[in-house]
């Protein structure tokens, strides 16, 4: 019987130690699958074109800015016209975006009318529709209002294909945030919106700072949208921009790693800006049903 009860206690030991060289490897090869391609923009923005054909996947032998140099100093601006663009675009829609979401979440929250909850599903069941799907009715919208060829259509178009994935952020931190709070700035003779914005607002900080970041990745790295919207005769973003670089009859590809370097600084610099409270928005809103 102790025998037994040794075996029993020992067995999962073994099972442990056997299991843990294979979620080490099984992390290995996942870093690796998606460090690879970082690693090769990287080095390869700081070689020579000839060096780049020649060893793609090696250290830069000989150290050049030459890429960036020619990126940033391009006659025509390309990169500094569609940086100026995304920066503006991204902007608008994601502060529009996360305070809109906020918003219409904590009315669905507090409501508890059948328009409400009718209204939620329509809203959330915008998370399973593709933007690519709604492109043409949404171009259609905008060409009937004028808006087509205009940052504010791009930044219209951004703010309904990112509000869905916002609200069901909101909602559930606006389930954790107690209900007393609201009814006792009520006594205190304070608004609906003056409620929201001094007391419920700074509670979903969490919250906005993941809206704020999913968001502005996904429209920094939007194509085909301002492709669509903007058109050719009004300029692009850096997305674009980056794609009139690749052209059928390209043989500079260090300008093209160099450019999608330039690219992905300034969502990096934001992210690392909000990083602290991006696993705490995500996570925050599943303590409560």
């Amino acid at each position: 019987m102790t025998l037994t009860a040794r075996t029993a206690r020992t067995a999962p030991r073994r099972t442990r130690s056997a299991t843990s060289p294979l979620r080490t490897l099984t992390a290995l090869a996942v870093t690796v699958v998606f460090i690879t391609p970082v690693y090769l923009v990287l080095v390869n923005t700081f070689k020579p074109g000839t060096d780049i054909f020649a060893h793609p996947g090696a250290l830069p032998s000989h150290p050049t800015l030459a890429n960036i140099r020619n990126v940033a100093g391009r006659p025509d601006n390309l990169f500094w016209s569609g940086l100026v663009n995304s920066v503006q675009v991204t902007a608008l829609s994601v502060i529009a975006a996360t305070l809109l979401s906020a918003l219409l979440a904590h009315y669905l929250v507090r409501t508890t009318t059948r328009s409400a909850r009718v209204l939620t599903l329509l809203v959330l069941a915008g998370l399973m529709i593709p933007n690519t799907v709604t492109l043409e009715p949404v171009t259609e919208v905008l060409g009937r209002a004028n808006l087509m060829g205009s940052v504010l259509g791009l930044v219209l178009a951004n703010i309904a294909a990112n509000m869905p994935f916002g609200v069901l952020l909101f909602m559930g931190f606006v389930r954790n945030i107690p209900m007393e709070l609201e009814e006792a700035a009520a006594l205190d003779g304070s608004g609906p919106l003056r409620t929201f914005w001094s007391i419920v607002f700074p509670l979903m900080r969490p919250a906005a700072a993941s809206v704020l970041i999913f968001t502005a990745v996904g429209v920094w790295n939007d194509f085909v949208t301002p492709l669509i919207v903007l058109g050719p005769a009004n300029g692009g973003t850096v997305t674009v921009g980056m794609y009139r670089e690749i052209s059928e009859h390209v043989s500079d590809y260090g300008a093209v790693f160099a450019f999608m370097v330039l690219a992905t600084i300034p969502i990096l610099i934001l992210f690392l800006f909000f990083q602290r409270y991006f696993v705490k928005g995500l996570l925050g809103g599943a303590t409560k049903g």
